[in-house]
């Protein structure tokens, strides 16, 4: 795997090197001693899936607080998505401050992978119709500690790549990010 940091700290990309032959390419996805080696979260816990029928599709912007925040690993298995993560680690030079990459599938292509620790807020925009995202958890889902903001919330100013056709009713009405959520900014 090739590890790629972003702009922000400990926020990586991670490409897959595939293995070709008559049969088609092999990649791993994912190893424990490498992302230990980068000083990246290793553990995995929990993996979910989401399926998005229509291009437009928002999920986000989703954190969890300690002692329950995570790291996820996203990959997208299908389609493309536009990923978003906003750093809310008080004590970091970037806090308060966004990247995005572009996930795609490819066929016959392993795609590339976006890593993010804890302390950050995620959540993405689908570019394609039928697009599939696989997420891998360091942290079982705890709804006590989840805590979201509006995905258009100026604080941010994120750059979203096209409209939002598709959101759900608790992505559309969270709040506005404030300076003090509760531990949202602790790691």
């Amino acid at each position: 795997m090739i590890f790629r940091e972003t702009r922000l700290s400990g926020v990586f990309e991670i490409d897959m090197v595939p293995q070709q032959d008559d049969r088609g390419a092999f990649a791993r996805s994912y190893c424990w001693r490498e992302f230990e080696a980068h000083g990246l979260n290793p553990r995995v816990v929990q993996c979910n899936v989401s399926y998005n029928r229509q291009r437009g599709t928002l999920r986000g912007m989703h954190y969890q607080t300690p002692p329950a925040a995570e790291a996820k690993l996203i990959r997208c298995a299908r389609g493309a998505l536009y990923d978003v993560v906003i750093d809310l680690r008080r004590d970091s030079p970037t806090f308060r401050q966004w990247t995005a990459v572009e996930l795609r599938a490819e066929a016959g292509q392993p795609s590339s992978m976006l890593y993010v620790p804890e302390g950050f807020a995620h959540g993405f925009l689908t570019l394609e119709d039928d697009t599939e995202v696989f997420y891998q958890m360091s942290e079982f889902y705890a709804p006590g500690a989840a805590g979201g903001f509006r995905w258009n919330d100026p604080a941010f100013a994120v750059d979203w790549p096209g409209p939002v056709r598709v959101i759900s009713d608790r992505d559309r009405t969270y709040p506005d990010f404030v300076m003090d959520p509760p531990q949202a900014a602790a790691t």
